[in-house]
């Protein structure tokens, strides 16, 4: 362990983080990739309700990419142990790229079809799951563990500063032209995929294969990821955990949106509060590592107390601003939150297994984040957004009186490595 620890010191003092050529160039890519894809997000269902002159339709195209990428979760996984996470994150990028670019000449010509756009929706959530666990391991294989918190704090700078300047630029651009966005983003995945080309092969080790005498059938290793988390009792309880966090921050866009029309507040001024998340997780970036000075349990304890009574504080009649504060202060504690399940993931799962493993938990969260929505919607359809956000508060509340009774979960130490 010792020497372990001295070369670790070694790879800290001979190769700081800023001098990581080959994890500067995946992150820069990663940069460009996520700010085109948010630009994406914000025109894609714009435009198919400039096509179908339906709200349903452009409801329907965002269920698409969610189902789509929760029913490739699990496959992504095994995807990823078998094959080489490189080439992979390059495939997934390139085919990114080829779905926009089929969409440019019916947009140029303005005669783009429902279709062809729900062809396109079903693509881009395949590629969400394939593409992020790729992206992770090939971090995990580019720093070294002393080096890995570091490493993961940047990446929610580069999340966070895409959400941040990535739906403002997409509406401008949309402003100037249907095509317009979408060229754009067919730009940064180009970007992207050049970035990742250039950090090179031997970015991994070859996956280590299980110790099984005849190989699992198909379904088996889809499901190995699930089994590993239900089989480590940290992982279990980091796992589900967060899903129920994320089923009660998933829907801070959607309570928002219809809390502020319900005061009858503009849609420009509706996307101003809501851009209240991304600087609030901007600055949470900034405290990643000060709070990863509590311990695990006590982190995520603390987190979903938080929440919870910001939760209640949304629902108050504050006002654009207020709304924006409030959002603000909800998103300053996930980044810590985001690299703590990173963190324990990747220390604690063997490399043949750790594609399945993230993938499954992906899968799980993104259940999560579905649920939370959906319920919040039934919510805010039968009650005042004060009622909704109680009872999303009470239900995380829950979660937090049973975490609290769990002794190890309160003591859990960080993961060696």
């Amino acid at each position: 362990m010792t020497n372990l620890r001295n070369a670790n010191n070694v790879d800290h003092v001979l190769a700081p983080l800023r001098r990581n050529r080959r994890f500067q160039l995946l992150w820069t890519g990663s940069a460009f990739s996520v700010l085109g894809l948010e630009i994406a997000d914000l025109v894609f269902p714009l435009l198919v309700l400039a096509v179908s002159g339906s709200p349903a339709a452009a409801g329907a195209a965002g269920s698409v990419q969610m189902v789509t990428a929760l029913l490739v979760g699990l496959p992504a996984g095994t995807l990823v142990d078998r094959f080489d996470r490189r080439r992979v994150l390059i495939t997934a990028e390139c085919l990114r790229i080829a779905a926009f670019v089929s969409l440019l000449p019916s947009l140029l010509s303005d005669r783009p079809a429902l279709v062809h756009l729900l062809a396109v929706a079903v693509l881009l959530g395949a590629m969400r799951p394939v593409a992020a666990t790729a992206r992770m391991l090939l971090i995990r294989a580019l720093v070294p563990s002393a080096q890995l918190t570091a490493a993961l704090t940047q990446e929610e700078v580069r999340t966070n500063g895409a959400a941040l300047t990535g739906p403002p630029l997409g509406g401008a651009l949309y402003a100037a032209g249907a095509a317009v966005p979408f060229l754009v983003t067919t730009g940064t995945l180009v970007v992207s995929a050049v970035c990742v080309l250039l950090v090179g092969g031997g970015a991994a080790a070859p996956p280590v294969r299980e110790p099984v005498p005849d190989p699992p059938s198909v379904g088996r290793r889809m499901a190995g990821g699930l089994a590993v988390i239900w089989a480590v009792p940290a992982l279990r309880r980091t796992t589900l955990f967060t899903a129920a966090m994320n089923a009660a921050t998933a829907p801070l866009s959607l309570i928002t949106v219809v809390h502020l029309e319900r005061q009858g507040t503009g849609a420009g001024l509706i996307g101003l509060a809501l851009a209240g998340m991304a600087a609030g997780g901007l600055v949470g970036a900034a405290l990643v590592r000060p709070l990863h000075r509590l311990a695990p349990g006590t982190l995520m304890l603390a987190q979903a107390g938080w929440v919870a009574v910001l939760l209640l504080l949304l629902g108050r009649p504050w006002g654009v601003w207020g709304a924006a504060a409030v959002l603000f202060l909800l998103m300053v504690g996930v980044p810590a939150m985001r690299v703590l399940v990173d963190v324990v993931m990747f220390r604690q799962v063997e490399d043949g297994l750790r594609g399945r493993v993230v993938s499954a938990a992906m899968t799980l969260w993104g259940l999560g984040s579905a649920a939370g929505t959906l319920a919040a919607g039934l919510l805010l359809d039968a009650v005042s957004t004060a009622g909704a956000v109680a009872v999303l508060a009470a239900a995380l509340l829950l979660v937090l009186v049973t975490g609290w009774c769990s002794r190890s979960f309160r003591r859990a130490p960080w993961p060696a490595g």
